[in-house]
């Protein structure tokens, strides 16, 4: 618990640094104060996602494999069943070719599939929230 302890620390330094510089951009009106503030941003944002994967590989071997295993590949196959659903020419990609947009009918189907699996995920979390919570009123 000594790392988590130093880290909360540390995001609190960072992020009342942030703050009072960000006081002091709105208050002042000085746009030199930008630069620092985004330098800061990335800093915590690197320091997160480096953090988060550290724990998630730390987690992976510590826990049960079978289980991990288990989920990424729902995971993998949830998206691989979207990609088939998505069809990616079910929108006339003429208007935005004459914009500029450089949307081809891959990119459409990307976006399908993110959008379906997102729909199949949110489906998921509400039917086991439903699940959890008739569980736990029946269990009483």
């Amino acid at each position: 618990m000594a790392l988590h302890k130093i880290l909360k620390l540390v995001v609190l330094v960072l992020g009342v640094i942030a703050l009072i510089m960000g006081i002091w951009l709105f208050v002042s009106g000085n746009q030199s104060l930008v630069q620092p503030l985004m330098y800061i941003a990335y800093i915590v944002l690197f320091a997160t996602i480096a953090l988060v994967l550290l724990f998630v590989i730390k987690g992976l071997f510590t826990g049960d494999i079978k289980k991990t295993l288990l989920s990424v590949g729902v995971f993998a196959g949830i998206f691989i069943i979207s990609y088939f659903l998505a069809s990616g020419t079910n929108l006339d990609l003429e208007p935005f070719i004459q914009k500029g947009s450089d949307i081809t009918e891959a990119k459409s189907k990307m976006v399908g599939t993110g959008l379906i699996a997102f729909y199949i995920f949110g489906v998921l979390a509400i039917l086991s929230m439903v699940y959890s919570g008739v569980t736990k009123a029946t269990n009483r």
